[in-house]
């Protein structure tokens, strides 16, 4: 019997971790558990958000419409505008936008689209590839499986890729297979920022071969220095320098949400933004088998994508917690401070052992890397086995606590 895609699906990262942890008690020398696993922002959002959900709670009683509320398409698409210089009505609301809740449906749902459309227009025997950083988010390798395509992590684990995956050097033949290329920047887990030619390259390739490029922005508010540039940069670039007269922003899809920039992961609120055609079977696809913002959210979170305040704030907070990191693990060989998001991704030579001895004698709890890698063809170690992820999330006390817990616990090691 045929294995299926829904059997080849295995525990995502976080279960996995809850099984290599689960006969192990947490350390307690040092205090009280740390939590450092999973990227979770601490802090509250701004005061306006739960009064603005309070005076919309007669919403509560009506279901949200798939292509969610007009004036929430209208503040992304402004906030897109402005974020990257668009020119006025580039982006138009009732084409471009597609409102979700949060992120990780909708990046799934294009996986399923895309390499649908692609088995209609292959041959039989082609099957389709779905391009994955390695290491990446877990979903993009699920929607890989329930789409029955073949996965292709790409490596992107380390300083010799720039923490990122080069799907426009694959090979023709892959490429001309290629349903979808996810592509995450800032990189979570690794904090690599693509630069704008990276990004052109990647969505001219995808226009060429005839291929999604999805990239996944959740990070993009939370940097050190530079705003990182995005897909719509490429976008632009593009449309300067073509004389095509077709969408802008055809084979492309951006994805963003307010749980890293505003820290309100639990307000389930974000975007996808791109290719009219993609934008519109996304949204009937969740008229099947998704959700939308709740009408009585839909206000708070349309206030959060017109608000810069809150983010600068935000971003102030993290680059804060970078220079803690700076401080307690500088000089450490397997330590890099990465140019955007809130992970370190740091180097410990084994990062399942060195997660189990974080937890059980300093009581941090650390994803090993290897939990969002997949094994290179034919292999069984991974190209992020030497690493853990530390998610930088909590209060400044807090987080210098958990990095010197962990800079101890390494140093023993060594």
């Amino acid at each position: 019997m045929r294995e299926s895609g829904a059997d080849k699906l295995f525990n995502y990262p976080y279960r996995r971790l809850a099984d290599l942890l689960d006969a192990t008690k947490p350390g307690d020398r040092f205090g009280a558990p740390i939590l450092t696993h999973i990227g979770e922002p601490q802090g509250a959002p701004p005061d306006f958000v739960p009064s603005l959900i309070a005076e919309n709670a007669g919403g509560w009683s009506k279901y949200p419409s798939p292509k969610g509320k007009a004036d929430y398409r209208r503040a992304v698409a402004d906030w897109l505008t402005k974020r990257y210089g668009l020119p006025d009505g580039m982006v138009d609301p009732d084409r471009h936008i597609a409102p979700a809740p949060g992120t990780r449906e909708q990046l799934f749902m294009a996986g399923l689209i895309a390499v649908s459309k692609k088995r209609a227009r292959s041959p039989l025997s082609d099957k389709p590839i779905v391009g994955l950083p390695n290491p990446a988010y877990h979903v993009y390798y699920g929607a890989a499986l329930m789409a029955e395509a073949e996965p292709l992590p790409v490596p992107a684990a380390s300083p010799e890729t720039n923490f990122l995956p080069h799907y426009a050097a694959l090979p023709e033949p892959t490429l001309a297979r290629m349903a979808i290329a996810y592509y995450c920047t800032p990189s979570n887990p690794t904090g690599g920022v693509a630069t704008l030619d990276q990004i052109a390259l990647e969505l001219a390739s995808a226009r060429r071969h005839g291929y999604v490029l999805a990239l996944d922005e959740c990070y993009s508010e939370i940097y050190n220095e530079t705003p990182p540039p995005g897909g719509a940069d490429a976008v632009l670039q593009a449309a300067h320098d073509s004389a095509d007269a077709g969408d802008p922003f055809r084979n492309i899809l951006i994805f963003n949400s307010l749980s890293k920039r505003s820290g309100a992961p639990g307000l389930r609120a974000g975007f996808v933004a791109g290719d009219p055609e993609l934008i519109e079977k996304l949204i009937m696809l969740s008229g099947y088998g998704g959700s939308q913002i709740p009408d009585p959210l839909a206000p708070a979170a349309t206030e959060l994508w017109r608000s810069e305040t809150h983010v600068e704030k935000n971003r102030a907070l993290y680059q804060a917690l970078f220079k803690i990191a700076d401080e307690e693990l500088g000089g450490y060989p397997g330590y890099t401070r990465p140019a955007a998001g809130f992970f370190l991704w740091l180097d410990v030579g084994d990062g399942v052992a060195a997660a189990r001895r974080l937890w059980a004698e300093a009581g941090v709890k650390a994803l090993p890397g290897a939990f969002m890698s997949h094994p290179d063809a034919g292999g069984t170690e991974t190209p992020s086995d030497r690493y853990i992820r530390i998610a930088l999330v909590h209060a400044p006390d807090v987080t210098r606590d958990a990095l010197r817990r962990v800079r101890r616990v390494l140093e023993d090691q060594a």
